[in-house]
């Protein structure tokens, strides 16, 4: 009876790399949301240095274990919560501090002078970004005005187009804790934006 002829033993498997190639790594994931965390860190910290401090920290536990993360459905919501727990320990063991930075920025750009680069630049014109970044600045005060969970409701819904019920998962909170806490959150934002209307008013 003739033995039988050994098969062939299989092709070696391609390397990893082709593999790993394809899928992004920590870092590439991070930077990519970097900008829009950083902007986030800016409403919670109040300042671009503290929000700088509290990027860094979100990025040291986030790449202690970076599978958590890139395995999450949703990494820039993961990435955020984090923000928001880092934002809300530094908040309690430092006052937060005023964004005078910015607001210095601000007036040096609206009194340059420059031709269309102020405030009194004609209708639908550019402004220089004096506009959109005096925006910014009273979106970080009004904001700090807020718990960081309020603050954390409001940006994830009203800034970043979550619905309630996403927001209450990035949360971990029920649905009903996110929606009182967007309600009173909204309900103070209104109260100090009238109350701001009538100090400028009674000038």
């Amino acid at each position: 009876m003739a033995e039988a002829t050994p098969s062939p033993p299989s092709p070696p498997s391609p390397p990893s790399s082709a593999s790993s190639a394809a899928s992004p790594t920590f870092d590439e994931v991070f930077c990519g949301l970097l900008p829009r965390l950083y902007r986030r860190a800016v409403m919670l910290a109040g300042s671009r240095q503290s929000a700088e401090d509290v990027v860094h920290e979100a990025y040291l536990k986030l790449a202690a274990r970076p599978q958590r993360f890139l395995a999450h459905p949703e990494p820039y919501a993961y990435a955020f919560t984090t923000v928001l727990n880092v934002a809300r320990d530094a908040y309690r063991k430092d006052r937060r501090q005023v964004l005078v930075d910015g607001l210095e920025g601000v007036e040096e750009a609206g009194t340059g002078g420059g031709a269309g680069a102020g405030p009194g630049a004609g209708p639908g014109g550019w402004d220089g970004g004096v506009e959109r970044r005096h925006a910014e600045i009273e979106a970080v005060r009004l904001l700090g005005r807020l718990s960081h969970r309020q603050a954390g409701i409001v940006i994830l819904v009203d800034l970043d187009g979550y619905t309630l019920d996403q927001a209450a998962r990035i949360m971990k909170v029920h649905r009903g804790t996110a929606a009182r806490h967007r309600a009173r959150a909204l309900d103070r934002l209104r109260a100090y934006l009238v109350e701001s209307e009538h100090g400028q008013a009674g000038r």
